[in-house]
């Protein structure tokens, strides 16, 4: 009889680790501002990913047209709350006030994971920008600006991470290629993926651990719809968001 008991308890409790790790990421995304057209690609964004893996999504598109926007969601306390990963798509330089930023950062400085996409990267210059500012040390990267749009040659520079294994370099269409203002990531930062515009190459995909913590997965990819919907691109974010929330295996893997 105990063994059938020590038994049963240990089905129960693998069918409980079971059931909770099937159950779906909840995931932010939050999106609008300057340059873009979030009305096309937060959809695009939302449902490739949710494709390849169990991603259910709450939006916040807000602002569009506009660098000076500060969304709503981020003007209350605990914000975050609820959600295992928060995806910043947001295009927003000029919102500069520091209380303001600091709210953002305090649940990922807590240990919430995030997907920086694109514009994150070109947002929040509070005043010690273009030098290292409190949202680079999230994104772990600076970067300050863009040139024409032209094709950007990405090469995978650690085809040995989790998140870039297997994947195979391309060229993409006319895009940005954001610049890496100071020639290099942060300390914090590990790079993934270069891309080489003419004479121009920058780390364009690539992880931090930001606050000593908190995975952070980020890539400067992505302006124009056609590159958003690549298939390539949604499976390196897709890979990037399973890796952020420490779920990027096959099992949590699924095929478009």
């Amino acid at each position: 009889m105990h063994t059938r008991i020590v038994l049963s308890v240990a089905i129960l409790c693998a069918a409980l680790t079971a059931r909770a790790d099937d159950a779906p990421i909840k995931a932010l995304l939050v999106a609008g501002g300057c340059c873009h057209d979030y009305k096309t690609q937060k959809t695009i964004i939302t449902e490739g990913i949710s494709a390849r893996a169990n991603v259910q999504w709450v939006i916040v598109h807000e602002g569009d047209g506009k660098t000076t926007h500060r969304h709503s969601i981020y003007e209350k306390d605990g914000w975050a709350d609820g959600f295992d990963v928060i995806v910043h798509d947001e295009c927003t330089a000029d919102v500069k006030d520091l209380d303001f930023v600091q709210r953002i950062l305090k649940p990922h400085k807590e240990g919430k994971p995030a997907v920086l996409l694109h514009c994150a990267m070109h947002s929040y210059r509070t005043a010690s920008f273009p030098n290292v500012t409190p949202w680079f040390e999230f994104t772990g990267l600076q970067s300050t600006g863009h040139g024409a749009q032209l094709p950007i040659a990405i090469a995978f520079v650690d085809p040995e991470s989790p998140i870039s294994k297997g994947m195979k370099d391309w060229t993409t269409i006319n895009e940005e290629l954001y610049n890496n203002s100071a020639g290099h990531l942060l300390p914090t930062a590990h790079a993934l993926a270069s891309g080489k515009q003419g004479k121009d190459d920058f780390v364009v995909a690539w992880t931090n651990t930001y606050n000593e913590k908190t995975r952070v997965f980020a890539t400067t990819i992505g302006h124009n719809n056609k590159t958003v919907a690549d298939a390539r691109y949604l499976d390196l974010i897709t890979r990037g968001l399973l890796w952020s929330v420490d779920k990027l295996d096959e099992a949590h893997l699924k095929r478009p």
